[in-house]
């Protein structure tokens, strides 16, 4: 990049622009090699994931529970309806394997809304009358909800943290087989010096377009990239706040969190709780580890542009706050890292923005031959997590036909690019200017996630996204008038930015996710496969298979 900007002489502005591109480069490099060796991970062995998690194979599939697990449903303000059935189907299926006895089901509620308590209520008492001859549930529900969820996990632990050796902890979206939550029992069971486990969560079959594009081009990157990381992280790997298993006593004694000094956002309770607590983990002596393979274990992704981004802002401002953590003594070489990165992910944005716009302020000339072959090679290193999977995909018969075959992959890998394309600068926008609003109080709410598909009307598209449409129109008109010949170059910039609230509002639209289901585009395995995957498959118009037999209700 240095030889690309300093042709003349070297320049503040050059330097600006040197300054913004490092920035980004720690996210982009290390995505990069851990596409790479995974990768070459997967060409070696056909079980690539077992050579960088040996401790998959620890546990016999038939070694009996001898431990007691709690499982921590953590909700606020959820649709108790689907809430209910993610739980029921986990229960049945916990109680058919014959291991029910080693679990109990904790629904730990910080809901304040009226209308959801009661439902919660109801809830309670529906599973209670199902399955409460077979597994035993407690509902305990939060007046005051310091700390969050990392705060409520905390209560479970002070309350009844010590009567159980293991807690799995779910989400009020996460769904997890039975199969998979036996695993992870009995892989802590023969591995006592892991202190966390954590399994790789997938997203759930959805008729939202948006959520299908976005899932689909995750699904080809998180193989490859969490088989390169594992493969570094080792027993420093990482932890993401659900479908994960945790060893209560070294959790409840060492992985308490600090309250920040300070008011919010930056101060108060550690949002982003998970990734400090796993490095808290492993500085108190004990593993933490993931299990690099797709298997029974899913989560539900935003159905829209909008919900996307306000995810995005609340990972965002949790992750900033790790900038007050970097310090803290005994840390691992790696968990700093790990630290660092979750801090990057986050910069990356308004650096390439700073980037961008001093690119057009700037009066030198820069090296024609060069810039070309710079910008291919970092869009190729920001695709490469997918493209390494991509190639694993269509190398494998039996994976290729999971995803639809050849020509749906190829035509799901098109428009992934395009979804990729046009909603990356609309998200940088959204982190740029909520990271220019934190020092001054700006944070987001604590709300429950909206989960259904449904359309977004246009004011609300155009209230959310008028600053992306203004910043577009702005730097499409500064480009014509300064570099014309240039707007080839940024035009996939322009067209996210300018086109954002129409693009928002057709990817949320049942009309476009419906034609996506009816050509099977941007399909995951699941879909191809019901038998392998979950029966609750939400609002996907597929075949799934029948539901387990009710258990009887408690006398």
């Amino acid at each position: 990049m240095a030889a690309t900007l300093f042709v003349a002489r070297v320049d503040g502005i050059g330097l600006g622009m040197l300054l913004a591109f490092a920035v980004t480069l720690p996210w982009t490099v290390v995505g990069f090699w851990n596409a790479a060796i995974g990768l070459a991970l997967m060409g070696a062995s056909r079980h690539a994931a077992a050579l960088v998690a040996p401790h998959m194979l620890a546990a016999d599939p038939q070694q009996p529970i001898e431990s007691s697990t709690a499982l921590l449903a953590c909700i606020r303000n959820e649709d108790t309806g689907r809430l209910s059935r993610n739980l029921a189907w986990m229960l049945h299926g916990l109680v058919d394997s014959g291991q029910a006895g080693g679990f109990r089901l904790y629904l730990l509620s910080d809901s304040d809304d009226p209308g959801t308590v009661a439902a919660e209520a109801r809830m309670v008492a529906q599973l209670q009358a199902r399955f409460g001859a077979a597994i035993a549930l407690n509902y305990r529900r939060r007046e005051q909800h310091h700390g969050f969820k990392a705060g409520n996990i905390r209560d479970f632990c002070e309350r009844w943290g010590p009567l159980h050796d293991y807690a799995i902890v779910l989400d009020a979206d996460s769904l997890m087989t039975p199969r998979a939550m036996l695993r992870l029992v009995r892989i802590m069971q023969v591995r006592p010096a892991i202190g966390i486990l954590q399994t790789l969560v997938t997203g759930l079959p959805s008729a939202s377009a948006f959520t299908r594009m976005f899932q689909f081009g995750m699904r080809l990157g998180m193989r490859s990239y969490t088989l390169g990381a594992a493969s570094w992280q080792g027993d420093c790997g990482p932890y993401w706040g659900h479908n994960a298993i945790l060893r209560l006593q070294p959790f409840i004694q060492h992985c308490e969190l600090p309250e920040l000094p300070g008011p919010p956002p930056l101060g108060g309770p550690v949002l982003s709780h998970d990734q400090l607590e796993a490095v808290l983990m492993r500085r108190a002596g004990y593993e933490v580890r993931v299990l690099p393979e797709e298997e029974g274990s899913w989560e539900e992704n935003p159905p829209n542009l909008l919900e996307f981004i306000r995810r995005d802002l609340r990972w965002c401002q949790g992750n900033m706050q790790y900038l007050r953590l970097l310090t803290l003594p005994g840390l691992m070489p790696v968990s700093r890292c790990q630290l660092l990165l979750a801090i990057a992910m986050y910069l990356g944005a308004p650096a390439w923005l700073a980037f961008m716009m001093l690119g057009l302020w700037r009066e030198q000339p820069f090296r024609p031959d060069l810039a070309p072959v710079l910008l291919l090679a970092v869009m190729g290193m920001s695709l490469a997590p997918k493209l390494a999977t991509l190639v694993d995909v269509m190398c494998r018969g039996p994976l290729r036909r999971a995803y639809g075959g050849a020509p749906r992959i190829v035509c799901g890998v098109v428009l992934e690019f395009g979804f990729w394309v046009l909603t990356a600068p609309v998200v940088a926008v959204a982190v740029s200017l909520f990271l220019l609003g934190l020092p001054f109080g700006r944070r987001v709410g604590w709300a429950a996630q909206q989960r259904d598909v449904q359309r977004i009307d246009w004011q609300v598209a155009l209230r959310g996204l008028w600053p992306q449409t203004a910043l577009g129109l702005v730097l499409g008109a500064w480009v014509w008038v300064r570099m014309p010949g240039a707007i080839w170059i940024w035009s996939p910039v322009l067209v996210g930015l300018v086109g954002s609230i129409p693009f928002a509002w057709l990817s949320a639209h049942e009309a476009v996710g419906r034609w996506l289901l009816r050509w099977g585009l941007c399909r995951i395995p699941e879909e191809a496969s019901m038998t392998a995957g979950p029966a609750p498959l939400r609002d996907v118009p597929v075949e799934a298979p029948t539901a387990p037999p009710a258990v009887p209700a408690a006398e």
